[in-house]
């Protein structure tokens, strides 16, 4: 992403925040939330924390923050009543009006219109509030794949649901309500087979063998 400023820090409120997608993985922010609370009595841990994984955001219009990655946190900070948080500016396109302002988050692909079945949706389906977000479980199931060594962290937006959607296809939904664990551990393997050599992060082998899956 061009947007011609050097990156900052600032201190952010978290009621500025706004989605660029649609879906999280609640089991995800589930977890976060866990973690928070176990760091809130220990402030200089919790903000270390916070910034190992900076929300990275947008200014746009009306004096509001686009998250553009780490919406999970940005959701769990909100669930845990947190006011503010640390997060990394990347950008500021607040002089822009809002047209202007959309269509450059378009250019930029810093946008990620897909519900949670995967399904491509209008601008207006974009919630106007992190809390509003949707479930989408596979979402969740990337997320703990890469937490697992499925594949490696990227800064490509939206890499995760990428990731996802690679599952999705190959994964029914009723094994990740019957056994997640076992699913996971299965999609670690999978992640790092063949067919999945051209998505961000990939860390197995290239070569070429036949379709993987269960």
């Amino acid at each position: 992403m061009a947007m011609g400023n050097s990156r900052r820090r600032e201190n952010i409120a978290l009621s500025r925040l706004r989605p660029t997608q649609l879906t999280v993985g609640m089991l995800e922010v589930r977890e976060k939330r866990k973690r928070l609370r176990e760091l809130e009595r220990r402030p200089g841990e919790l903000v270390d924390y916070i910034l190992e994984m900076p929300i990275r955001v947008v200014f746009g219009p009306v004096n509001r923050a686009y998250v553009i990655d780490h919406h999970h946190l940005g959701l769990a900070l909100l669930k845990e009543n947190f006011e503010t948080a640390p997060m990394e500016i990347e950008g500021d396109l607040s002089h822009l009006p809002r047209r202007a302002f959309w269509k450059r988050m378009q250019a930029d692909h810093l946008l990620h219109l897909f519900n949670a079945k995967g399904k491509p949706k209008p601008l207006r389906s974009l919630p106007t509030s992190l809390r509003r977000l949707k479930d989408d479980p596979y979402r969740s199931l990337a997320g703990f794949v890469r937490s697992a060594g499925g594949f490696g962290k990227t800064e490509m937006p939206f890499a995760e649901f990428q990731w996802a959607d690679f599952f999705r296809q190959r994964v029914a939904r009723k094994s990740l309500r019957d056994d997640f664990s076992k699913v996971v551990k299965k999609c670690v393997r999978m992640a790092r087979g063949p067919d999945a050599a051209d998505l961000p992060g990939f860390l197995g082998r290239r070569r070429n063998k036949g379709i993987q899956s269960f």
